[in-house]
């Protein structure tokens, strides 16, 4: 887009010549709680002002990771009671990957076609199509990859498997959400053959979907939760979340499975903080994510729109090929409004704003998209 971004402010970012864009896809789904928020700005100053790296881990007690680690424990299931904090999304997985193998004592995971888990050679070994990958080949070995929501993939699931890895709403093929009944018999299968179930919910988590972290809506919980992206509130921040018993193998043979220098900065931590109290004590904000979808999928209606996929405050407007797209994303631009596409689905516009947009806000945007459309 070449825009040279000079500020922000709630849900809009601002250029150098003081035009102000309504942001409809926050870094990527990262600013949960929109540009500059005052509190994850001010628990940025006041712990910038405290102490910044030390040792991250090793012997040092951090008292913003201890904080965001116990209040993000407080609001998932007993069985996910032990956090690792990593720099982002990416290191997440592969750190979620290292554990489940550990664990497990198997070298296999099975993943979904059309899935990002990131980008460095592990995470990138789970992705499909390989057109993105292909060029770093040869990548991880025994790695397979099923069909999202379909019953014929379970087969791949076997004894060999250390871990099934899945994100809990697919992203970057344009917003595909699984069956309730499909992720339930994922679930199963893991435990009829000791697989480790790991959920990414890199994107889908921190509200985005309606709920604090989208697999509650499933009746399924993962033996691994990964969360990165709007969990930082624009901070770099990510995580593996685990039972202690199973995060207990990264301990032993070797002592230090796993270790980073800067995951888990005390900056982020309390950003990460800061966002999540916010979430989780304005009620309204992830309770009026359904009100505001719906909002959106009521006033998106143009003979140029062929489907609309949704999971809370974040869709995928399928208008049909890229020229389309590039062509309403360039209007919008001019107009003041900044949305995108996907990774694996160029035919579909990216909308994924700030949980506290309003619904003038929502209105003037889809008044946008629609006249970017045009006749």
């Amino acid at each position: 887009m070449g825009l040279e971004i000079a500020g922000g402010e709630g849900v809009y970012l601002i250029d150098t010549a003081g035009k102000r864009y309504l942001d409809l896809i926050a870094g990527i789904g990262v600013s949960a709680l929109g540009h500059n928020h005052p509190a994850v700005v001010e628990a940025v100053q006041r712990q910038a002002g405290t102490y910044m790296h030390t040792l991250v881990y090793g012997e040092f007690v951090l008292g913003p990771q201890v904080e965001l680690a116990t209040l993000l424990c407080a609001h998932l299931p007993a069985s996910l009671d032990n956090v690792y904090f990593t720099n982002s999304g990416t290191e997440a997985t592969e750190g979620a990957m290292k554990l489940a193998k550990r664990v497990t004592g198997r070298a296999g995971i099975v993943s979904a076609t059309y899935a990002y888990h990131g980008s460095t050679q592990g995470a990138a070994s789970l992705m499909w199509p390989k057109d993105f990958t292909r060029a770093f080949h040869p990548l991880l070995p025994g790695v397979d990859h099923l069909e999202f929501n379909d019953d014929a993939g379970l087969k791949l699931i076997t004894p060999q498997t250390a871990a099934v890895v899945l994100e809990t709403v697919q992203a970057e093929w344009g917003i595909r959400r699984p069956r309730k009944e499909w992720l339930q018999a994922v679930r199963r299968r893991c435990d009829e053959v000791g697989a480790l179930l790991i959920l990414d919910e890199i994107q889908a988590g921190m509200g985005r979907t309606g709920t604090l972290f989208a697999f509650e809506q499933y009746g399924v919980v993962p033996d691994i939760l990964l969360l990165a992206k709007g969990f930082g509130g624009g901070m770099p921040l990510g995580a593996f979340v685990a039972g202690r018993e199973i995060m207990r193998a990264l301990t032993e043979n070797p002592v230090l499975g796993h270790i980073t220098t800067f995951g888990g900065h005390p900056v982020s931590c309390a950003a990460g903080l800061a966002t999540l109290q916010t979430l989780t004590r304005d009620a309204e904000l992830i309770a009026s994510v359904g009100e505001k979808e719906a909002l959106f999928r009521r006033l998106l209606v143009h003979p140029k729109i062929r489907d609309i996929r949704s999971a809370g405050l974040w869709m995928a407007v399928e208008l049909g090929d890229f020229d389309e797209i590039r062509r309403v994303i360039a209007r919008c631009l001019e107009r003041g409004l900044i949305t995108d596409w996907f990774l694996f689905n160029e035919r579909s516009l990216r909308i994924a704003p700030p949980l506290t947009i309003t619904h003038e806000e929502i209105e003037w945007a889809c008044g946008v998209l629609l006249e970017a459309m045009g006749d």
